[in-house]
C-alpha cells in the first residue's frame, strides 16, 4: 500500500528550550513521529526555533561584545546555524528511534532557503523579539546599525526583527525528491533561512520566517495528503482558556474564517496554524490538516482526539 504524505510541523514543546532540554524532547519527539512512520505515513518534518536562534544570536551578539575583533553575525546565519543544531537533533534521535524499531527508512536534514519579498510591510513594522536585554547605549549602537530595538519596562532593550511573508522554498526540487522516494526529510527548520533574490544572487535577509506559515507552503508544495501541526494543545478550542471552553473536533476552512473574524484565534499562538491551514487547503483541498499535541499525535491521526481541518 502506498504511504500517505504528511508534513509534520513541530513546536517549541517538541524540542524544549534549552540545549538538555532538547536532548530529552527530541528523544520523545522521535517515539511520536516513528508512531506516525509505523501507522504508513512519508514523513516530511519542519520546526520551530524560537529559542534556539535567540541563543545563538545572543552568544554571538555576546562574543562580538567581549572580543572587538569577532564580526557581527547576521539574523540570517543565526537562523542556518539553528537549523543544523535543532536538525542534527532530530535526525539523530528518529534515526536511532526508526532503527529499534527494525524500520530502514533513511532521515536526512536540509539546510533550506526561503526567499521573501523585500518591499513586504514586514521589514517597515518588524514585531518579532530576539536576543537579550540591552542597555541603552547598546540599543542606541543597534538602532545606529540600522536594526529596530522594543524598550521592555523596567527590563531594558531588545532587538526586533521582520517576520516576513515566504514566497518560495529554494530546495522544494531537491526535498521533494526525497520525499518521493521514500525517505523522512527535516527542511525549513524555524521557518527557512529567509533569503532575499538578486538576479541570481540570493542575500540573506535580518528576518525570521513564522514556521507555521512555511509548513502550509511546504505541504502544498509537496503536495501532501495531510499537514499535521503539533503544539501544546489537544486541539483548538472556542473561548480558549475561558470557564466555557469548548473543543473544536472538526471545522471547514469555512468555518475557521468565521472563527478568525470572531477573534477566536491568538495571533502569537493559534492565529498562524489556522491561517496555514487555510492556505494548504487552498492549494491542496483534498487534503487534511490536522492540529494537536504532540503526545497525542497517532491518536488524533487516527480521528480519536485533535482538530481536523477539511476545504
Amino acid at each position: 500500500m502506498k504511504k500517505r504524505k504528511a508534513v509534520v510541523s513541530l513546536g517549541h514543546e517538541a524540542l524544549g528550550y534549552t540545549t538538555t532540554e532538547q536532548w530529552d524532547a527530541v528523544k520523545k519527539t522521535a517515539k511520536a513521529l516513528a508512531d506516525l512512520a509505523q501507522a504508513d505515513y512519508q514523513l516530511t518534518i519542519t520546526h520551530s526555533n524560537g529559542p534556539q536562534v535567540s541563543m545563538i544570536h545572543k552568544a554571538m551578539t555576546e562574543l562580538r561584545r567581549v572580543n572587538p575583533d569577532y564580526t557581527p553575525v547576521p539574523m540570517c546565519v543565526c537562523s542556518a546555524m539553528s537549523q543544523g543544531y535543532v536538525g542534527y537533533d532530530i535526525q539523530n534521535s528518529l534515526r536511532s528511534e526508526y532503527l529499534s524499531r527494525g524500520i530502514s527508512t533513511p532521515v536526512s536534514t536540509i539546510l533550506t532557503m526561503v526567499t521573501v519579498d523585500p518591499y513586504d510591510e514586514a521589514f517597515y513594522e518588524p514585531n518579532k523579539v530576539i536576543g537579550r536585554y540591552m542597555t541603552r547605549e547598546e540599543a542606541d549602537a543597534e538602532i545606529q546599525k540600522g536594526n529596530y530595538v522594543l524598550e521592555v519596562a523596567g527590563k531594558g532593550f531588545r532587538r526586533i526583527v521582520a517576520a516576513p511573508r515566504p514566497l518560495d522554498i529554494v530546495e522544494i526540487d531537491t526535498i521533494r525528491t526525497l520525499a518521493d522516494a521514500g525517505q523522512t526529510v527535516i527542511a525549513c527548520g524555524g521557518g527557512g533561512i529567509p533569503v532575499i533574490e538578486q538576479k541570481h544572487i540570493l542575500k540573506g535577509a535580518s528576518a525570521v520566517i513564522e514556521k507555521d506559515s512555511i509548513a502550509g507552503r511546504l505541504a502544498s508544495d509537496l503536495r501532501a495528503d495531510l499537514l499535521i501541526i503539533l503544539t501544546g494543545v489537544e486541539q483548538v478550542y472556542r473561548n480558549f482558556g475561558q470557564e466555557d471552553q469548548k473543543g473544536i473536533p472538526a471545522m471547514t476552512t469555512e468555518q475557521a474564517q468565521a472563527l478568525i473574524a470572531e477573534g477566536q484565534f491568538g495571533q502569537g499562538d493559534m492565529l498562524p496554524k489556522i491561517e496555514a491551514a487555510i492556505a494548504y487547503l487552498d492549494k491542496v483541498p483534498e487534503g487534511r490538516v490536522l492540529i494537536t499535541s504532540i503526545s497525542r499525535a497517532l491518536e488524533a491521526a487516527r480521528g480519536k482526539t485533535g482538530t481536523v481541518i477539511t476545504k
